[in-house]
């Protein structure tokens, strides 16, 4: 995959993300580190205070209640804030280019969250967590990406 000089390269996943920004050439890439945050997201179960309820219905039966992934609603609110960052990035001229590196669920939350703007402006998608590799190795990694 080929980047373009000064495209932004978004590396997510549920938790944590890289905004990096390729100094080089269309056909080397140096990507450098501009922002990168992480979030505490437990897993579900230690979440969870107490076991689900039950609910009563029109007779003497009670069914289970499903219990509230929280871990889950944790993604979804951290993708929303991605999205947020993105859309004053753009709004703010930062960039032409977006390329989306991030686990198939990740990628789906957040273009549920961008807005018209931002999503106009991803030129790529890569489904694939690297959020724990060095960018250096990103950059390698995204060069062999098609």
């Amino acid at each position: 995959m080929n980047i373009h000089h000064n495209t932004l390269v978004l590396v997510a996943d549920g938790k944590k993300f890289l905004l990096l920004r390729n100094t080089g050439d269309f056909k080397a890439p140096v990507l450098v580190c501009e922002e990168s945050g992480e979030q505490e997201n437990p897993s579900a179960r230690d979440q969870g205070s107490s076991p689900p309820g039950r609910a009563f219905g029109s007779g003497a039966a009670r069914s289970a209640v499903e219990q509230a992934d929280f871990h889950r609603q944790a993604k979804q609110v951290f993708a929303g804030f991605i999205a947020e960052r993105l859309g004053k990035l753009e709004q703010g001229g930062d960039f032409e280019e977006l390329v989306v590196v991030a686990p198939a669920r990740t990628l789906a939350e957040l273009r549920a969250h961008c807005d018209q703007q931002v999503s106009a402006r991803i030129v790529a998608e890569i489904d694939k967590d690297l959020t724990r590799h060095p960018v250096d190795e990103i950059a390698a990694i995204l060069l062999k990406a098609d």
